[in-house]
Formats: structure tokens, sequence, C-alpha cells
């Protein structure tokens, strides 16, 4: 066995010798794996090729041929084998964990906001190797397994629920369409928090809502006495079809922001907008709705077609003063929601229009488990 070590190594520097080491080196380093695998099964077969001894634990069985793909060229290996299959050259086990690793992180790259192309200029100053935008797109697909797990992981109880949607480009056959990205967010009566789900859907249509609902409610969802939302037509009767007599808060911040639509002179924008505030930081029902009556006869006049909408559409944010008050802050609007938005938006943008609606699916569940991961361990919204 020495004296074959020693012609490999010799044929080894006879090849450097003849042609220099940057033209050759992916071949010195093919001839050195295949040498070492040799090495390595004779030293599991405890035995030399040929030799007969009591310590034999199995026979050699020729080889089989295998690319290594490296950053200085393809391997063309000759892989040792023996008739018991019991073997396999370590070097080839380190090289299919690192490539592991390699496509792990490639993935989390892209989940982190890193564009395909960001990824492949990276991996070539870094590595030095070559990865075109639609490889990353395949490796980022391997995660698709375990996010699907997460999505369809079973539920339990939770007293509170805050649902919302954003908006992303998707490529929808020869168009580009804006899709609806549902999900929603379960609050325990202990303040523990969790993403219960998220799906992507062509609009906010009451039938999309339901479906989605309806998937939280079959994987186990019970025990949903709180809703809080935006008064979306399509999510408001989707509401009350899956989660009838459910109470139902409107989510203050959008009620704030809808009442600036109905004032129709700038000067009343501020005045209204305090007036609003104060009516809906109310410390109890009672209270609300005798400022919403003082704010009807301040405004009847200068703004009455905002004083009919006011009186219809406020009461909707009432719900939340039935709250005990130390609940109340943190269940009045659905903002904990909205920050989510904001970070979802980071991390899109980076790709601007969707290939297709999996791959929105994709990074958006990608974002929400790291969120709901720092949950799990992070502190509750409330304390009761």
């Amino acid at each position: 066995m020495a004296r074959q070590n020693g012609t490999a190594t010799q044929e080894i520097m006879e090849l450097l010798m003849q042609t220099g080491v940057s033209e050759n080196m992916a071949q010195c380093f093919q001839m050195l794996i295949n040498e070492a695998m040799k090495m390595e099964r004779t030293a599991y077969l405890q035995a030399s090729p040929y030799e007969r001894n009591v310590d034999r634990i199995d026979q050699s069985n020729g080889f089989k041929s295998k690319t290594l793909h490296t950053r200085i060229g393809d391997l063309e290996l000759t892989v040792p084998q023996t008739r018991n299959g019991g073997f396999y050259p370590s070097v080839i086990q380190k090289g299919v964990r690192s490539e592991r690793a390699l496509l792990t992180t490639i993935a989390e790259m892209y989940i982190q906001g890193v564009s395909t192309r960001k990824v492949t200029k990276i991996l070539e100053e870094l590595c030095d190797c070559q990865v075109s935008s639609s490889q990353v797109s395949r490796i980022v697909q391997s995660l698709d397994g375990d996010l699907e797990a997460w999505r369809n992981r079973p539920l339990g109880r939770f007293s509170h629920l805050m649902v919302d949607a954003r908006y992303e480009k998707v490529r929808y056959g020869h168009e580009i369409r804006d899709c609806a990205v549902l999900w929603g967010i379960g609050i325990r009566n202990d303040g523990q928090r969790e993403i219960l789900g998220v799906t992507v859907a062509f609009s906010e249509a009451e039938i999309h809502w339901r479906e989605f609902f309806s998937s939280l409610v079959s994987r186990g969802l019970i025990g949903v006495s709180y809703i809080v939302s935006d008064d979306h037509v399509g999510l408001t009767n989707a509401l009350k079809s899956v989660f009838p007599g459910v109470a139902w808060n409107r989510c203050h911040t959008h009620l704030a922001r809808n009442v600036q639509d109905h004032v129709s002179k700038a000067l009343n924008k501020v005045p209204v907008a305090q007036d609003i505030r104060t009516i809906l930081q109310a410390t109890d029902l009672d209270t609300a709705q005798f400022l919403l009556n003082r704010f009807a006869d301040r405004w009847i006049k200068l703004e009455p077609k905002l004083v009919h909408w006011a009186q219809i559409n406020i009461p909707q944010g009432f719900q939340a003063l039935s709250l005990d008050p130390k609940l109340r802050r943190s269940l009045r609007t659905s903002n904990l929601i909205e920050r989510f938005n904001r970070e979802i938006k980071r991390r899109s943008r980076v790709v601007r229009i969707f290939p297709n609606m999996d791959s929105c699916l994709r990074l958006v569940s990608a974002v929400l488990i790291e969120f709901n991961d720092d949950w799990s361990t992070g502190r509750r919204l409330f304390s009761v």
C-alpha cells in the first residue's frame, strides 16, 4: 500500500512540474481524492487488495463514477465500492454536508431580503462559484416542505384574533395581478401570541376570507371570543359566516384613518381627528357614546356628511371598551399586524413582482415563521 501511495504522489508531482499548478489544480485534487478514497477503503476492509487475512470484514467491489462540482472545476471521481455496501468515503460525505450548508445559506439570504441577483454576486465573491438566479429560486423551493407543515400545523384555543391583508404583485398567466396575502394572529388569555396561518388569494373577496377562516377552524382553532380587523366587506361577511356571534371590533387605527376621507375641508381635519381620538380613548361605553353625541352636535352644520358617517361607523370600534383595561390597549387595533406588514414589505420589495403565487406564499411564510419563533421565547402581549 505504501508503494501505491508513493506512485500516486510521484505522478501528481510530475504533472505539476510539467504543466504548472494553476492549469491542473483540478486534476491534481481529483487524483488525491481518488487515492485517499482507496486508502480509506483499505483501512475499512482491514486488508490490502488481494490480501488474505482473518481480519478482513468485506470484499472490494470495483468503483462507481461520480462528478463533484467545486470552485476549481468538476472532479471526476471513482468512488470505491464494497460488496456488502457498508462503506462510503467520508470525504464525499463531508462534501454533501458542505453543499447542504451552502444551499441553506442561499435560501436564508433570499428570505432575509437579498435579491437572487445579489445572492449570486455574493457567492461569486466569497466562494468563487457560479449560481444563476433560476438556481437560487430552485434552492429556495427546498423550503416548501417545512413551510407547508408549519402552515398546516394543529392549532388550539385562542381567545382573541387579529386578521389583516396586504397586497403583492404576482405574475399570473400573461398578466401581473395584485394578489392578497391573508393572515392572522391568535392571542391566548395569558397574552401568548402565535401566527395562526397565511394564504395568498386573488382578492379579499368573502369566499377567500371564508376559506382562510375555515382552514383555521379545521386545524383546531377554538375559543375565539373577540376579533379585531378593518371593515373590508368581504372580511366582515366571512367573519359572520365562520364565527357567528363572536364580538368584532373595528381597528381604531383604520377607523381614524377612514374618518379623514369624509372631511370636506382641509381646515377641519386636525380638530376632527382630535375629537375622534378622544371618543375612541374613552374609558367606558357610556362615555364614548356621550362624546360621539357631542361630536355630532359640534359638526352637524359644518360637516353633515361626516356626522352621518361617524354615527354609523364609529360605534363599530366600541367593542374594545368592553375588554379589561389591561387588554384594551393591545387589542383595540390591529397595529401588531401592521408592523409585521411593513417587515414583509421590506423583504418582498426586492422581488418586486413574484413569478407565481407559490413563490409569494413561500417568502411570506418564511418571514412569519421567524416572528412566530421569536414570540415563542419572547415577552407576552399582555399579562392578566
